[in-house]
């Protein structure tokens, strides 16, 4: 049966908006790789301007001492307010940390790297209202819908904050990982949001009502393992971060030249991270194995999706570990990362869905 056209708007909007989000994440890997993060000084103008400029000449000769200030400045604002919430040690360390102290030189090209991905980033605050306001209708129908919308565009909203933060302390690495996290956050939340949606067949129809065409019975015992694997991609993103972030001390050191003794200088972060790769693919490949054998259409396309997402996630690991850690590779192993949370997520979502569906078949009475 068709869905109503109040579903397919939302189911719209919110894909577009997901999709926009990874766009944003590979934009801001490519901001990463290409040393691009401080190209604006400011936020959330580049350079005091909307449209940033070209040329150095376009700037005042003092550009650097007058960012440097404002920067400063605006970290002892935010110290303050931390104090007087309580969070006296996170205050010390943003307002003590040496790389707020360093002003790099202008480079264009870095410049509109950087102005494209606050660009990208206000896009994605409009997909997310769009996405609010086509949620609108499920607010009597399913709440749940609704409000997943609006938190998920509050998100956002502390992700533009996070965003003015990272630049102010030049890219502190904790507000970088918290950033990152929140990212992931956001991405969950439209995905969960989405799929709660789509249960809606027709007009009329409340969700975890049956399918009109007879699914397989999907049995239980494979939710623990999925919620863990969901949760262990989270840690290695949020690791890989961390990972990011000696990659850049590194480089800096090395004036971004020999890249490949950079992998060498790495510390114990990296080794973790190339370890857990070899345990999330075992546990993936075994979670896929089992949804693949339920014979469900959706589940065994996600198993599918999943092996291939975290082939190519550790392909490209490989790559920058042995390949001088090639600059082209690095914002897409940070997206694949990202996209197996994604389909990872979304698998858990769709089994979870599936037993739930069963046992409403077998015990039509019971709510599972």
């Amino acid at each position: 049966m068709t869905q109503p056209a109040f579903v397919r708007r939302f189911r719209l909007t919110a894909t577009l908006t997901i999709g926009a989000v990874y766009l944003l994440i590979l934009v801001g890997g490519i901001v990463r790789s290409t040393g691009s993060g401080m190209g604006c000084p400011d936020w959330p103008k580049c350079f005091g301007q909307w449209v940033p400029p070209t040329d150095v000449s376009q700037l005042p000769a003092n550009y650097k001492e007058i960012y440097l200030a404002q920067r400063v400045a605006k970290n002892q604002r935010v110290a303050g307010t931390l104090q007087k919430l309580g969070f006296s040690e996170v205050a010390r360390e943003v307002f003590a940390h040496p790389t707020q102290y360093i002003e790099t030189d202008f480079n264009a090209t870095k410049t509109w790297i950087e102005y494209v991905n606050r660009l990208l980033g206000a896009l994605i605050g409009l997909f997310i209202f769009a996405t609010v306001l086509a949620a609108g209708p499920f607010l009597r129908r399913d709440p749940l819908v609704f409000w997943a919308a609006l938190v998920s565009f509050i998100t956002v909203g502390i992700q533009g904050w996070l965003g003015s933060l990272v630049v102010s302390t030049n890219l502190l690495p904790e507000l970088v990982t918290i950033h990152m996290g929140l990212a992931l956050v956001l991405v969950g939340l439209l995905i969960w949001a989405l799929v709660r949606a789509d249960r809606y067949a027709a007009v009329g129809e409340e969700p975890g009502a049956p399918a009109q065409t007879p699914a397989p019975a999907v049995r239980g015992g494979l939710g623990g393992l999925l919620v863990g694997l969901v949760l262990l991609t989270f840690g290695q993103i949020i690791l890989g971060t961390q990972v990011r972030e000696e990659i850049d001390l590194v480089a800096f050191g090395l004036n971004y030249l020999q890249r490949e003794q950079w992998v060498e200088q790495l510390g114990g972060a990296f080794l973790v991270h190339r370890s857990f790769s070899a345990l999330l693919l075992l546990g993936n490949a075994y979670a896929c194995w089992q949804l693949y054998q339920t014979g469900h259409h959706d589940l065994r396309r996600l198993a599918v999706a999943t092996m291939l997402v975290i082939g190519l996630e550790i392909l490209a690991g490989i790559v920058l570990a042995y390949w001088a850690m090639p600059a082209a590779v690095q914002p897409l192993h940070l997206t694949l990362g990202t996209l197996l949370f994604g389909v990872q997520f979304l698998a858990l979502i769709r089994y979870r869905q599936a037993v739930k569906t069963t046992r409403l078949d077998r015990y039509p009475g019971v709510v599972a």
